[in-house]
């Protein structure tokens, strides 16, 4: 360790940090390249082979040229993802539309009990629950 000063080490670990986050914004170009429905093919082939043979360049025009819009689309993809992921949560708790048919029906039986609706209210509300 003697040999290899502090600063060597240090310029070390810049030097690999650098590189790392570069391997990450390349697979980000990559990956944005695939998701844009808006480029062509031509246009996703080009701009996947400038980044291939020209890779600080290709990324860095990349992310100079279609950085706004590759911010846009990451944050509809998050959106998308919530909206299903909240789908999801209420299929599978059964509280779509305000609540599961048991609960609708209870609280329609609690109403017609308390003569709040007639039976033929509570024939026809009952009929559209289970519809």
């Amino acid at each position: 360790m003697d040999d290899y000063p502090a600063l060597n080490l240090f310029w070390t670990m810049l030097w690999f940090f650098l590189w790392i986050m570069w391997l990450f914004l390349l697979f980000k170009v990559i990956t944005d390249i695939f998701r844009d429905h808006s480029l062509g093919g031509w246009g996703k082939a080009g701009w996947l082979i400038f980044c291939i043979l020209l890779p600080f360049l290709g990324v860095l025009v990349y992310v100079i040229a279609r950085g706004k819009s590759m911010g846009q689309r990451d944050v509809k993809q998050a959106r998308e993802s919530e909206a299903a992921f909240q789908d999801y949560i209420r299929k599978t708790a059964g509280t779509q539309g305000g609540g599961s048919a048991t609960d609708e029906l209870a609280r329609l039986a609690d109403l017609k009990e308390k003569g709040a609706i007639t039976d033929e209210e509570f024939e026809k509300a009952k009929a559209k629950v289970l519809s």
